[in-house]
């Protein structure tokens, strides 16, 4: 990197689901792929929602406010259909699911900024700072990280002002995708490493498509997972991965990507595991694969 990756960024890019009412635990635990039945207030769950076929519709971080309530962070581009897919499925229960968006002003918190406000808690920890609820998130290289939601108006939490683009490329860097409306439906979770990060409970009860997630941990029949790449031009999101060997049958695709502080620009890519041996391209723009910055789970 060419500078510290420090400071504070408003996000735009994430909306906020809430669910209230005594059954919202429960009803999220049946439609996620983690555990929200046993959250407490001390923690926060990155959760993929799933089509009936395993294909994410929507990925989340998800975290009590009260015991009747909880709040969801995805992709902006995703929520409105995502809150009316999910209402459909409320039926009785006492489960009220609304855009409340509006409602909190969403930070990005890097380095010292998220060291004061989570002492550098372990990753998907949740603290408490006055009005606000700060989640540690994975780092970005050496350089913690951590969400910052409070009541709108509220007063912002200290530390120099970051750029959005600085941000976005640091959730690239951490090698978790926030998945958005290009790649809708294209990935089973472990095609995403989510459940080496949290992301899949596999001891918990049936929520849509965990027949095909669990299959796919436990007959082997996983062949796709993610990684990150540099490229030295821009990178579409959606856009599929070709290896040299074939130029026709796409090896890949391009789950999320950002400007590179260094020059360039870094993605995280979903590409089949026997392919990452080949040369790479995207859209005919090279890619290089760069370590992953957590390790792979061998066994759950």
């Amino acid at each position: 990197m060419t500078a510290p990756l420090q400071g504070i960024a408003t996000l735009t890019h994430l909306g906020v689901i809430r669910a209230q009412g005594a059954d919202a635990a429960n009803f999220l635990h049946g439609q996620l792929t983690q555990d929200f039945a046993l959250l407490d207030t001390q923690h926060a769950r990155l959760a993929a929602y799933c089509s009936a076929k395993g294909r994410m519709l929507a990925s989340f971080i998800g975290f009590k406010t009260g015991p009747e309530e909880i709040l969801l962070l995805c992709s902006q581009d995703l929520l409105p259909a995502m809150l009316k897919r999910l209402s459909m499925f409320v039926l009785r229960a006492k489960c009220k699911l609304s855009d409340a968006t509006a409602d909190f002003a969403l930070y990005g918190l890097a380095g010292d900024s998220a060291t004061q406000a989570t002492g550098n808690a372990a990753p998907w920890t949740l603290r408490s700072v006055d009005a606000a609820h700060v989640v540690q998130l994975y780092p970005a290289g050496e350089t913690p990280r951590a969400l910052w939601v409070a009541p709108a108006g509220s007063p912002l939490p200290a530390g120099p002002a970051l750029d959005s683009a600085a941000w976005l490329w640091s959730e690239v860097a951490s090698g978790i995708a926030t998945l958005s409306l290009p790649v809708q439906e294209q990935f089973v979770p472990q095609m995403l490493n989510y459940e080496s990060v949290g992301g899949v409970n596999f001891k918990k009860g049936c929520y849509p498509g965990q027949e095909v997630v669990a299959r796919s941990q436990f007959r082997g029949t996983l062949k796709r997972r993610a990684y990150i790449a540099h490229a030295e031009q821009p990178l579409t999101v959606g856009a599929e991965v070709f290896a040299a060997s074939d130029a026709e049958q796409p090896v890949g695709m391009v789950v999320q990507s950002a400007a590179a502080p260094a020059g360039g620009f870094d993605a995280i890519v979903s590409l089949q595991i026997a392919s990452t041996d080949e040369a790479l391209n995207a859209g005919g723009v090279a890619l290089a694969l760069q370590p992953l910055p957590y390790e792979l789970l061998a066994d759950i």
